[in-house]
């Protein structure tokens, strides 16, 4: 049996509920801020999940998990780690289980959502369409329990009627999960209808396993004692919060709650310092503006486009300045360490080597990718071949570069196309030893190029005036442009 030292414990707790373009790291980092004991992402398919590969960011110091396109589909860091709650959407226990061991060593427990009505989870069959469904319920819980060591939830909706709720719950708590949260609604109910306090009631009086109640932020929660009292109408261990805490976080603060401008204030401070995806840090403070969201600032900010406009509808320039210089002397800083060796790596099949192209090291209209074409033109080889992609958090780009078979890539990001193809060809030519035309070095291919054009007209360099010779320099740097366009 796995050890339970340690593990997160959901009786007594206050929770940030799982809310679709919510849930997102600056959210559930102001949260805990302002007191919250438990925080859940939003949710996150299991579709999409299972393709992610967990990268390091260490310019953020957060844990990212990026999808092939390069969307950062979770992001998490260090203070949220023994208190995030992962929620993802399935309807398949293996693909849930892989889902789940890949971020489990990241966060502090999984959830499985059966309780979101919403068409984009149900039509998978996932969310509230698993209510109908006990057999999967129980198949995806007890391969989850039985296949990870953090601890297994799950969020329902109530049944028609409280025995079905009940005894649902019931076959819940055999699969060995921690904790069950209710949402006090039927799947076909929404925010504006009451929610049924007596089913949660009955459900927590029968098992023994933490009940969690949501779905009191429209009726019951507006402040935070207002939390208390609801725990005592439903009888629950404990309260989970969507709307109240998306209005405004600080509802978790025992001392009485903030100002919305303030709570604003300190989430869009999260969401510049995290590189929050612009769209969700809309979406985020519109929810917060409410009636106010047609405000000349509510206008201002549907408006913005990106992170810093959002700074300047709010008057936060100067923090936005501050925190891209901060990242930006760490990304610096970061690179520099990297490129203290030049001796080349392999990665999978492909030879790197931290290296950046800097135009001022080359003389005017001498490339790396000049010399590496006039390299391979000579060696007999087909002409270099560039793939390069570009990562959509920063439109970083980074090249590979293929020549006789092999691959070559820097393993630093350029800012443009050019200069990632330019470092991928000076790892391929110091990978090889040939003079990639640096200013002050010797030996230049393109010099040999220009010996045979002047061999093939029947002359040398000897026989040249200075005027014909600047002439054929020019023709040949021309045409090796020419050829680099080409490529």
């Amino acid at each position: 049996m796995t050890s339970t030292v340690g593990r997160l414990c959901f009786s007594n707790k206050t929770a940030l509920a799982p809310m679709v373009r919510v849930g997102t790291l600056p959210m559930r980092l102001l949260a805990l801020d302002y007191g919250a004991d438990i925080v859940y992402c939003e949710e996150l398919i299991d579709i999409k999940m299972v393709q992610c590969e967990r990268v390091v960011n260490e310019v953020l110091e957060t844990v990212d998990f990026v999808a092939p396109d390069e969307r950062v589909m979770f992001r998490t860091c260090n203070r949220e780690k023994d208190r995030v709650v992962f929620q993802m959407g399935t309807a398949d226990p293996e693909r849930a289980l892989a889902v789940a061991q890949l971020v489990e060593n990241d966060v502090a427990a999984i959830d499985v959502n059966m309780g979101c009505p919403k068409e984009y989870s149900t039509k998978g069959g996932m969310g509230a369409a698993l209510l109908s469904d006990p057999d999967k319920i129980e198949a995806i819980l007890t391969t989850l329990v039985k296949g990870i060591c953090k601890p297994v939830t799950c969020k329902i909706r109530v049944l028609p009627t409280v025995e079905d709720t009940v005894e649902l719950v019931k076959r819940i708590e055999k699969t060995g999960v921690a904790a069950v949260a209710v949402h006090g609604r039927m799947k076909e109910e929404r925010p504006r209808h009451p929610v049924h306090c007596d089913y949660i009631q009955a459900v927590a009086k029968t098992v023994s396993i933490p009940v969690i109640a949501n779905g009191g932020s429209q009726d019951w929660v507006k402040t935070y004692s207002d939390i208390e009292v609801f725990r005592e109408a439903t009888g629950a261990s404990s309260v989970m919060l969507a709307r109240a805490a998306m209005w405004n976080a600080s509802v978790f603060r025992s001392q009485g709650a903030l100002s919305v401008d303030e709570v604003i204030e300190e989430y869009i401070k999260y969401a510049i310092r995290y590189d929050n995806n612009i769209f969700n840090t809309k979406y985020c403070l519109c929810q917060m503006l409410r009636d106010r969201v047609e405000s000349p600032m509510g206008k201002q900010l549907h408006a913005a486009q990106t992170n810093e406009e959002i700074c300047e509808v709010f008057g936060m320039t100067d923090y936005y300045k501050k925190t891209q210089a901060a990242l930006e002397e760490r990304r610096a800083a970061l690179q520099a360490n990297h490129c203290h060796s030049d001796q080349p790596t392999l990665e999978g099949d492909i030879i790197t080597m931290a290296v950046r192209f800097e135009r001022r090291e080359y003389p005017p209209q001498i490339t790396p990718k000049m010399y590496l074409l006039e390299w391979s033109r000579r060696e007999k080889l087909e002409q270099p071949v560039y793939e390069t992609v570009q990562r959509a958090q920063d439109r970083a780009f980074q090249s590979t570069v293929i020549v006789a078979e092999k691959k070559y890539r820097s393993a630093l990001w350029e800012k443009s196309k050019k200069f990632a193809e330019q470092a991928a060809a000076i790892v391929c030519l110091r990978t090889l030893g040939v003079p990639e035309g640096k200013i002050g070095e010797k030996n230049s291919g393109l010099v040999n190029k220009r010996k045979r054009e002047e061999k093939r007209n029947g002359e040398t360099g000897e026989d040249c005036t200075a005027a014909e010779t600047a002439y054929r320099k020019r023709h040949i740097t021309q045409s090796s442009q020419k050829e680099e366009e080409k490529n």
